[in-house]
């Protein structure tokens, strides 16, 4: 009997390149804090094993400091054994990496550098696929076919894409390699642990991707976590539950407004708790149509709520705006300011964006000054 953790795609010093200093700072840090996180869920679940399926590092060449952090945490959970396998990110190509570790790992990680057979407790056998470099252009996994591992349960691990998924951009991954998506029968394994797309996903009862531990964007995965298994002979079904993990909220709210209304009340429904918020970064769209008041409105109110959160954006330029002839007189009721409203309203009218644009921004200013 083997109980583990099967986990992926830490990507532990990642810069989250456009936020600002103090949002990076706070990403970095939950991505540092996964490795606790993943431990206690280990523990909690009763496994001996965390197993790392490639990307536990972002870049071929991390901070050395990102390489020793992450190296005294796990040494900190010694009860555990940690089994990290190059992915596309941290290749086998990237020396710094592996040769430091190599070095200076604890003696409760091991390194799966090798396509062959490398024993774990329980009486069972991982047998991993390391990523030789950043686009393979191979499936890494036909080794494990032909692997002689007698009568011990059989344990893959891969990172890259299979064939039969929708596209890499929709699920998140970035592997080259295209793997056969029945791997884990073709090579008799009881349990495949795949790591590269972000979103966890059932492949078949013994193939999953497990996600990654904290989530880096605003595509609707499960949430972010890893997968407790459980296999209790060769040949047994595992056993396989889903934990979560994740600090930080990446929510991604869509507003499909239509022009009776009100936005402002569907932008509070569609809102995180306030409890969540200071650990959540948001991202609202708006869609359909409104009136000039309410897309003033709309944007106000985002404007309101921004500093609740770890990090905000509104973004109205898809929303389509109506008006009406006492929008124009809030604006202006003569002269050369209503003149020009008017020839932005029938721009607007005939579907140029960019008027219907100024037209909001103009009435926008006007209710500020008046």
């Amino acid at each position: 009997m083997i109980r583990f953790l099967h986990a992926s795609d830490l990507h532990l010093g990642k810069p989250f390149g456009g936020f600002a200093e103090e949002v990076r700072q706070r990403l970095r840090q939950a991505r540092q804090e996964s490795i606790g996180a993943l431990a206690k869920a280990a523990r909690d679940g009763g496994a001996s094993h965390v197993l790392l399926a490639g990307d536990t590092f972002d870049a071929e060449t991390p901070a050395r400091a990102t390489l020793r952090q992450a190296m005294n945490t796990m040494a900190g959970h010694d009860d555990l054994t940690w089994v990290l396998m190059p992915g596309n990110h941290d290749h086998l190509g990237a020396s710094e990496i592996w040769g430091t570790l190599e070095r200076e790992r604890p003696d409760n990680v091991t390194l799966a550098l090798a396509s062959e057979p490398l024993a774990l407790a329980g009486g069972a056998v991982l047998l991993p696929a390391p990523c030789t470099t950043r686009n393979p252009g191979r499936d890494l996994t036909e080794w494990m076919d032909g692997a002689d591992t007698g009568e011990a349960i059989r344990i893959g691990l891969g990172h890259g894409s299979i064939r039969d998924f929708r596209s890499v951009d929709e699920m998140g991954g970035e592997g080259g390699a295209v793997i056969a998506p029945d791997r884990a029968r073709r090579a008799g394994l009881d349990y495949l642990g795949f790591g590269d797309w972000h979103g966890r996903i059932e492949v078949t009862p013994n193939t999953w991707y497990s996600g990654t531990p904290e989530p880096d964007s605003f595509k609707p995965h499960r949430p972010a976590g890893a997968l407790l298994v459980g296999l209790a002979s060769r040949g047994a079904a595992p056993e396989v539950t889903e934990v979560m993990t994740g600090q930080i909220g990446w929510t991604r709210v869509t507003l499909d407004l239509l022009d009776t209304e009100d936005p402002t009340e569907r932008l509070t429904e569609a809102l995180p708790e306030l409890a969540r918020r200071e650990r959540t970064l948001i991202d609202i769209r708006a869609t359909g149509r409104t009136g000039l008041a309410g897309h003033a409105a709309l944007a106000r109110a985002i404007e309101e709520f921004a500093p609740d959160f770890l990090w905000a954006n509104g973004d109205l330029s898809a929303l389509a705006v109506t008006h009406e002839a006492d929008d124009l007189s809030l604006i202006d009721d003569r002269g050369a300011v209503r003149d020009a409203a008017e020839a932005l309203a029938a721009a607007a009218d005939a579907g140029d964006t960019a008027a219907a644009a100024a037209l909001t921004r103009l009435f926008s200013y006007a209710l500020e000054v008046k």
